[in-house]
């Protein structure tokens, strides 16, 4: 409905044959993918609607062809989800690693400069737009220091690394600064509870404290964050692999916006949804296994 809210099937006729097709042309292309048909159900076609035949589609895993060239839609998800796992698995388990770890040494000198100096630096980090991330990485990373090409893309494994180590980079880099916070916040709150300090009354040190009772007691809200990026993981990213050239699902997305693509569009729509949904189950599951008090009842 948002959708039809902004364009209508003649401009997206127009998109995909030419915006000089001739009305006939216009009029077959529309009855060719189904767009002639009413939007919402009425007298006369309360099944022969296109929300009807959205719901049939999706429902049924029948996503069709691309309204821009006519290429099957999951031809375009199987070329498009290499890609986008390639960039986004390192960038998740990168950005996992080095935010509970950071997290833990800002938990273990709380209150101290290095607490304060953190909390300072993660606040500009969550202060600075994304496209700036990106381009002062291409700018620094890419052209004076030449480390890494700026965009493009080779599936060849050998060289693919070299195409992705920016992106990833930059992707860390822009989500450090929540990522600690948020896990700060959690660590904290576990410090200051009874179990801590019966912990550290009977001998114990503060590192052995915080990866021994700390850590594993704060596994709920962690797993509920790590979890919940997961859908994300597979949809890709949409401003690092359109701003690097990566052809990964979120570009995917980004070139069915433009293109008016509105068949593929709902296609990355529902899956992220689908995806969506299933980390929230997986996420009530995952708490029966970081906590033995919690039931599935």
């Amino acid at each position: 409905m948002l959708f039809f809210g902004v364009t209508n099937p003649d401009d997206i006729a127009r998109r995909a044959i030419g915006d000089k097709a001739m009305p006939h042309v216009i009029e077959q292309w529309k009855k060719n993918h189904g767009y002639d048909k009413p939007r919402l159900p009425g007298p006369g076609h309360m099944t022969d609607n296109l929300l009807v035949e959205h719901y049939r589609r999706m429902l049924t895993f029948d996503f069709g062809k691309s309204d821009s060239d006519n290429a099957p839609i999951v031809e375009r998800l199987k070329q498009g989800a290499i890609p986008s796992l390639c960039l986004t698995v390192p960038e998740f388990l990168l950005g996992l690693v080095l935010g509970i770890f950071s997290a833990l040494v800002v938990a273990l000198f709380r209150g101290t400069y290095i607490d304060k100096s953190t909390t300072i630096v993660c606040v500009l980090l969550m202060s600075i737009p994304i496209l700036l991330f990106i381009i002062g990485g291409q700018y620094l990373i890419g052209k004076q220091l030449r480390w890494f090409p700026i965009s493009g893309w080779d599936r060849d494994s050998s060289v693919m690394w070299r195409f992705l180590a920016m992106p990833v980079i930059v992707g860390v880099v822009s989500g450090f600064g929540g990522t600690v916070r948020f896990y700060r916040t959690v660590f904290l709150e576990e410090v200051y509870k009874d179990y801590v300090r019966t912990a550290r009354a009977k001998g114990a040190g503060d590192v052995r404290i915080l990866l021994r009772h700390v850590l594993p007691n704060a596994m709920i809200p962690v797993l509920t964050a790590v979890v919940m990026e997961i859908p994300f993981l597979f949809t890709g990213s949409l401003l690092l692999e359109a701003a690097f050239g990566i052809p990964g699902l979120g570009s995917l997305t980004v070139d069915a916006i433009n293109a008016n693509d509105f068949s593929t569009l709902r296609t990355m729509v529902f899956i992220g949804s689908l995806l969506f949904v299933s980390a929230q189950i997986l996420t009530d599951i995952s708490y029966t296994i970081a906590d033995p008090r919690v039931r599935l009842e």
